[in-house]
C-alpha cells in the first residue's frame, strides 16, 4: 500500500548555485604522490611543446607526456584559436591588438580617425574587459618561435578555473596568473607563491578552457617535458543546479501508517503472501488494524519520503534523519533537496 501526491509547480525549485575546490598536483612520481602526479589516471594534465614549422615536413616531431601530438599542430592551433587577432604580421613577436578611434567633429567630414585598424576578425577568448595584453612569437627573425601549452580536463576545472588561483612552478622559477588572463613571471630562486613581485607576462590563460599557453622566450622546452620539481595548483569553478521539493501534508492527509507491525495477529509474517494468494473476499485474512491506528487522534510518525515519475515509478528516497510525527491540527512540510 502506497499513498501518493501530485506537486504543484510552485512545490518545486531550482536553484544554481557555484561550487569551488582547490587541487594541487605535482611532477614528481612516488609513494608520496599517489594520485597527485599530473599525468596520473585521474588527474589527466597534459604538456605540449609547440614550434613553428611545416607539419608535414616536422610531423615527425612529436609532444606530449599522455597524448601526442605533432609539434606544429599544437603551435598552429593555439596561434588560430588565441591569438590571431593579435598578429601584425611583422616578424619577432606581435603587439596587442587595437582598432581605430573617432574623435568627432562638427560634421562627417570633420571627424578624425585616430589609430589603425589590427585584425578584430576573430572571437580570441579575451578573458578580460580592459587591454587583453596578448604576444605570440611567430617571424622568422625568433631564433625558434615556439610555446609551452598546459592542457588540463574539464572533469577538473568543471566551468572554468576561478581568476587568480593558477599557480605554476618549475624549479625555482614561478608563474601565477593576474586574474585578467595574463601570466606573470618570477625567478631568482623567490619561494614565496603571493607577492607582488610577479612582473613580467609570459604568456596567458584560457580560464573556460582550461588553457595555459607560456609564449615568452623566457620559457623553453623543459617546461613541457620536465617530471621534477613541478607544481601545478588551481581553483575550479562548477555550477550545480538543487532541486528543492516541497511535499507538504495537510492535517487530514497520511493518517495511515504502512508499518505491517500495526496489524492485529500473534507476529509479523516474515514474508507476504503474493498477489494471486490474497483472498479478497474474507478480509479477516488480511488481519486489523490494532485499536489505537484506528481512532481520530492517530498521528503515524513519517520516516521516508519518495520521489515518483508520472508511471509511479521510484526515483528518488529521502530519508528523515529521526522520524516525524505528523499532526491533525496544522500542515507539516518536508523539503528534499536533490543537487545535480
Amino acid at each position: 500500500m502506497s499513498a501518493f501526491k501530485q506537486f504543484n509547480a510552485q512545490d518545486v525549485v531550482v536553484s544554481p548555485f557555484e561550487v569551488n575546490k582547490g587541487f594541487n598536483f605535482y611532477g614528481l612520481s612516488g609513494a608520496d604522490y599517489i594520485g597527485t602526479n599530473l599525468t596520473a589516471s585521474n588527474v589527466g594534465i597534459d604538456r605540449f611543446f609547440g614550434r613553428k614549422g611545416d607539419y608535414l615536413i616536422s610531423s615527425s616531431f612529436t609532444t606530449g607526456n599522455i597524448t601526442t601530438q605533432s609539434q606544429a599542430l599544437i603551435y598552429d592551433s593555439v596561434k588560430q584559436l588565441y591569438y590571431t587577432n593579435y598578429l601584425s604580421g611583422s616578424s619577432g613577436f606581435t603587439g596587442d591588438a587595437y582598432t581605430s578611434s573617432v574623435v568627432l567633429g562638427a560634421n562627417e567630414a570633420g571627424n578624425v580617425m585616430i589609430g589603425g585598424v589590427q585584425q578584430t576578425n576573430y572571437d580570441n577568448y579575451d578573458q578580460t574587459t580592459l587591454w587583453p595584453n596578448r604576444s605570440f612569437p611567430t617571424g622568422s627573425s625568433d631564433v625558434d618561435p615556439q610555446v609551452v601549452v598546459i592542457s588540463i580536463p574539464s572533469k577538473l576545472f568543471g566551468d572554468y578555473i576561478q581568476p587568480e588561483s593558477f599557480f605554476f612552478r618549475t624549479g625555482s622559477t614561478f608563474i601565477k596568473d593576474d586574474g585578467q588572463g595574463r601570466l606573470m613571471f618570477r625567478g631568482g630562486g623567490q619561494s614565496l607563491r603571493y607577492t607582488d613581485q610577479f612582473g613580467q607576462g609570459v604568456g596567458n590563460i584560457i580560464y573556460d578552457h582550461g588553457i595555459v599557453v607560456l609564449s615568452s622566450r623566457l620559457i623553453n622546452s623543459t617546461w613541457a617535458t620536465s617530471e621534477i620539481d613541478i607544481t601545478c595548483s588551481f581553483s575550479s569553478s562548477y555550477k550545480i543546479f538543487e532541486t528543492q521539493y516541497k511535499a507538504t501534508v495537510f492535517e487530514d492527509e497520511f493518517n495511515y501508517s504502512l508499518n505491517p507491525s500495526i496489524i492485529s495477529g500473534s507476529e509479523i509474517p516474515k514474508s507476504f503472501p503474493s498477489q494471486s494468494e490474497l483472498d479478497y473476499t474474507n478480509t479477516a485474512s488480511f488481519g486489523q488494524p490494532l485499536d489505537f491506528a484506528t481512532g481520530s487522534y492517530f498521528t503515524p510518525y513519517i520516516t521516508t519520503v519518495g520521489l515518483y515519475d508520472e508511471d509511479f515509478q521510484l526515483l528518488a528516497v529521502g530519508k528523515l534523519s529521526e522520524p516525524l510525527q505528523s499532526s491533525t491540527v496544522t500542515d507539516t512540510t518536508i523539503l528534499v533537496n536533490i543537487d545535480r
